[in-house]
């Protein structure tokens, strides 16, 4: 359900900003507006009411549940939903890590100093590492 259905049936509805607007709250005679309503760019719909009524009464009163509340799933043909194993501040512990080494080789160049074959094949490792978070494929010739 989009914000605009959610909109039609509530009353003394006001627009205060892009995509956000007050209204009534449908679980009790307000005199003045109390509750906010705000959509979101991925089409989830998000309700507050500042007299203290929770979503679930709010949602009650108009017929809806929580699911109205978010986009319909797309169909993934039996299959599980593609999630992402690691939280993006792991991925970026590892880029550091990774950054870290690269900072090192060039430490070692700088100085003078050749790095080992098995140096340099981490340091190319990490090189690549970086280069996949952004997503690009890099190959050594």
């Amino acid at each position: 359900m989009s914000a605009d259905d959610l909109l039609s049936r509530l009353d003394r509805v006001k627009r205060t900003g892009p995509d956000r607007w007050i209204a009534s709250c449908p679980t009790r005679d307000d005199k003045h507006p109390s509750m906010t309503i705000r959509a979101l760019p991925d089409g989830r719909v998000l309700l507050h009411d500042f007299g203290g009524d929770s979503v679930d009464e709010i949602l009650a009163a108009l017929g809806m549940n929580m699911s109205d509340l978010f986009p319909p799933r797309p169909l993934l043909d039996g299959r599980k939903p593609e999630r992402n194993p690691f939280s993006a501040a792991d991925a970026l512990r590892c880029l550091v890590f990774e950054a870290k080494l690269v900072y090192l080789a060039a430490l070692e160049t700088l100085e003078g100093k050749a790095l080992s074959d098995a140096d340099f094949e981490r340091l190319a490792l990490a090189v690549e590492r970086i280069e996949a978070a952004e997503g690009v494929v890099w190959t050594t010739h």
